[in-house]
Parts: structure tokens; C-alpha cells; sequence
């Protein structure tokens, strides 16, 4: 077990032996504190809040629960135990040793990876700012705020690596993380789902069940980096990750089996004439959100994916799994929009380039099985509506599907006319958000209440009951 030490800046990376470095993430870490002071959960900075907090990096040990004020959450840099004489597990440099520091001919893609994960992390809670002031139950809010702490950790553990190895550049990128603003038309974040609004509950359980997975995603593929001190630190971050996940999904469970309890209740199964979200309005935000995140993993055939492949920087996910680690002679075999016509013609990419479809398959994968999961709730209740992920070809803004194409959510192609008259079939209109939000209209915060349109949890946080006071006044 790696015990995390209680300096000024909470760390396993033995900060105090490099004094310069030390000194320079002290005086980014007021900067930071003003940050999550302006930008972070606005009106609950001063309220104790039953959070869990890293003391080692091993896996059976590294969190304890307790009542913190967020502002004085132990925010630090965490890195997962070294490997002894770990090898790079893919791409030309097969089989050669990790490196401990940047490989100068690497240094501005990594630097580039590093800057454009670490965005997310302080984008997300920008974009949840406001979501305490409108929380279904004590449980959630409590959840909503582990969330973003977290994500403030894993700024800092990007801000590490950029001070660690990249000098003044670092350092300036480092400054730049807190400087843009999710949404903001001047600074924006630098990915399209994080400049996303999120403004009601079903739109944070959506985020963090589409695009919280996405982001486990990209740290698995960089916990294969060949750079070690990004592997390390990914793999601990993922440690964290699988709880923002958990939030996600079992909330959209809780709004399903809700929403079927009401249905019951009803004699047209009509849920919002009994105050809950109906299941078309929820594979809206469905749709919505799995659309979004599924731009995060670029381009379908990405010359990009296949340079960081090639150069140890970036794998897949779990590489281990895979039998041939070069890919020099693979194909994808993929239907891609045809030039001039927006038609389908199958093509057989060469597999190094087709590198974020394979990480994307993974992704997918995966959220069909917290789909599938959800739909049980349905079936359980004798309800014959399915839940559905749409075609990775609907509502895409990023790769082969982007550019002026349209689709709807079976992947037919679309003319411009058609999509505009019927995308609020698909994705929630302003008549579906104004709802939504005015079931969230008042808070609540009285321990063991919560709003008419989600279920209570089965069980509450590390053992407390789910009425347990989450959050003190």
C-alpha cells in the first residue's frame, strides 16, 4: 500500500524532494482554489458533506469517508504503484522499456493528450455548477459533489505532469486549465460535450453515464501510454472514475423504475400527467448524450490515432486482450459516406487508423450493457417500451458523419429539410427541457425525502442508509 503523505500538497510522488517543482504547484494552487471558489457548486462551499478521500493508492484502501467542506477537500497528486520493469505493449516500440521521462520527438503530442484530458475535468464541473441548488434528495447531492471533487483531483493530477516534465510550456498550459470556461463563446472548452449546458438532473445522470464512460475510455487507452507517469496516474484515476459511472447509471435506473411506477399508476400510462418523465422524453436525453460522447472518440479514420499507436503514446483499451500488438496488417471494415453523395460504401481501413473505432467499439459495447440493464426494469414491470442506443451515425459533429450529413436514429441518411423538421422527434426540444427542469423546480434537502420523478436508491453510501443527512446545513 502506497500511503499519500499530509504535506501542503497531498502526494505518493515525493513532492518535497523537488523543491522547485514543489514551489511551483503552491503557487498554482491558489489560483486553483479561486477557481473551484468561483466555478465550483455554487452556495454549498461551506456546508459538511460526507465525502470520500484518498489516503493510499492500493486498491482494497485508498479512500476514507468523512464529513469535509469541499473547499478544503485533500486535493493532491496520486499516482498508482509503479510497475517493475514495465514494456511498452504496442505500436513500433514493442517490447521496449516505458519511458520515466517525455521523449523529446513526443513531447508536444503528449503534452497535447495531457492538456486536452485535463480540460475535461474542470469543464465538467463548471457545467454542474448550479445542480445543488435544484437536487432530487440528499443521496444525490451528496453523489453530485463527490463527483466534482474528483474532478478537481484530476485536474491536479494532469497539472502534475505538465509541471513535472514540461516546463514553461507546462506551466502555461497549466494556467490555460483554469482560465477557459465551459460554454464560454470567447474560452471555450476545448471539447464540444464539455461547452454542453447541464441544468437538470436527467441531463447529470445521462452526463455521467455516456460521457463519464467515455472518459474511462480514453484512461484505459492511456494507461497503456509508454509514458509511465501518465499510465500511472491514469490507472489511479480510474479508481475514482468507476464511481462517477456508478452516479450515471443507476440513476437513469432510478428515473426508469420511477417513471414505470407511475405508468402504473396511471390509466393510460400516462407518466407526466403523474409528474415524471416519460420514456420517450427520456431516449431523447438518451440520445442526446450517447451522441455526444461518442464524438469524443474523434474521427472514425484518424491518421492521428494511428501516429499515437504507432508511438507507444496511446493504446486500447485493456491491450493485453489483444493477440497481434503491432496492427500493421489488420483491416476495419467500416461504411463511410461516400465523397460528393453522402451515401454508404463499405471500405476496409487499415486497422492502425481506425484506432478510435476500436476503442469506440469497447465504449459501446459497454453502455449497451447499462441499456440492457435499464430495459430489465421495464420488462420487470410488465412495461413493453425498450430503451435504445441510436446509430453512431445520428447527431454526430465530429468524424465521417459530421460535415452537413444527417441521420436519424436507425442511421438512415436524412436531407437537410427532413432532419431540421423532425430532430425534436429525437433529441429533447425546448418543451421537453422546460418540463424536465420544472419537476426540479424546489430542492430537497430533508434527509429520507425526494422528488416525485426518481426512486429512492436501493441502499445509501458506504453502508449509511439512504436517508442518511448527507449533506449538513
Amino acid at each position: 500500500m502506497t500511503a499519500i503523505s499530509n504535506e501542503k500538497i497531498p502526494n505518493n510522488v515525493n513532492l518535497s524532494e523537488d523543491k522547485k517543482l514543489q514551489r511551483a504547484l503552491e503557487q498554482w494552487q491558489p489560483s486553483f482554489l479561486n477557481w473551484w471558489n468561483q466555478m465550483g457548486p455554487e452556495g454549498f462551499q461551506a456546508r459538511d458533506v460526507y465525502l470520500r478521500t484518498a489516503i493510499s493508492t492500493h486498491v482494497d484502501g485508498w479512500a476514507h469517508y468523512d464529513f469535509v467542506k469541499m473547499p478544503e477537500y485533500r486535493w493532491g497528486i496520486f499516482l498508482a504503484d509503479a510497475v517493475p520493469d514495465r514494456k511498452i505493449g504496442f505500436g513500433d516500440l514493442l517490447g521496449q522499456p516505458v519511458w520515466q521521462d517525455v521523449p523529446g520527438e513526443h513531447r508536444n503530442t503528449l503534452r497535447r493528450l495531457i492538456v486536452t484530458q485535463g480540460d475535461t475535468e474542470p469543464a465538467s464541473v463548471e457545467q454542474q455548477r448550479l445542480l445543488g441548488q435544484t437536487c432530487p434528495s440528499l443521496y444525490d447531492l451528496r453523489n453530485l459533489f463527490q463527483v466534482n471533487v474528483e474532478e478537481g483531483r484530476h485536474l491536479w493530477a494532469m497539472v502534475y505532469l505538465l509541471h513535472r516534465f514540461f516546463g514553461r510550456d507546462g506551466r502555461e498550459e497549466a494556467e490555460g486549465l483554469l482560465e477557459r470556461r465551459s460554454g464560454n463563446q470567447d474560452k471555450p472548452r476545448i471539447l464540444g460535450a464539455f461547452n454542453e449546458p447541464i441544468d437538470d438532473w436527467l441531463s447529470f445522470y445521462m452526463f455521467t453515464m455516456f460521457t463519464d464512460r467515455d472518459g474511462k475510455y480514453q484512461l484505459l487507452a492511456l494507461a497503456e501510454s509508454g509514458f509511465d507517469p501518465l499510465s500511472r496516474t491514469t490507472r489511479f484515476m480510474l479508481t475514482e472514475e468507476a464511481h462517477h459511472m456508478f452516479v450515471g447509471e443507476t440513476g437513469v435506473q432510478r428515473v426508469v423504475q420511477r417513471t414505470a411506477e407511475l405508468m402504473k399508476q396511471d390509466k393510460n400510462e400516462d407518466a407526466r400527467a403523474q409528474g415524471g418523465i416519460d420514456l420517450p422524453t427520456l431516449q431523447k436525453y438518451l440520445n442526446l448524450w450517447y451522441s455526444l460522447s461518442l464524438d469524443l472518440f474523434g474521427s472514425e479514420v484518424s491518421t492521428n490515432a494511428a501516429s499515437f499507436f504507432a508511438a507507444g503514446l496511446k493504446g486500447r483499451a485493456k491491450e493485453e486482450k489483444f493477440e497481434d500488438h503491432l496492427a500493421m496488417e489488420g483491416v476495419y471494415p467500416m461504411e463511410v459516406p461516400a465523397a460528393g453523395t453522402g451515401a454508404l460504401e463499405k471500405q476496409d481501413v487499415p486497422l492502425r487508423n481506425a484506432m478510435n473505432e476500436v476503442l469506440r467499439d469497447g465504449y459501446v459495447e459497454d453502455c449497451q450493457r447499462g441499456v440492457d440493464r435499464w430495459n430489465k426494469v421495464l420488462a420487470d414491470r410488465g412495461i413493453s417500451f425498450r430503451l435504445t442506443l441510436p446509430s453512431r451515425r445520428f447527431h454526430r459533429q465530429q468524424g465521417i458523419f459530421s460535415n452537413g450529413l444527417h441521420f436519424d436514429p436507425s442511421g438512415k441518411p436524412l436531407s437537410k429539410d427532413e432532419w431540421a423538421r423532425r430532430k425534436d422527434e429525437w433529441l429533447p426540444s425546448a418543451a421537453d427541457r422546460a418540463y424536465v427542469k420544472s419537476l426540479q423546480a424546489k430542492a430537497v434537502v430533508e434527509p429520507g425525502k425526494i422528488q416525485n420523478w426518481v426512486a429512492m436508491p436501493p441502499k445509501g453510501v458506504n453502508a449509511q442508509a439512504p436517508e442518511f443527512e448527507y449533506v449538513r446545513a
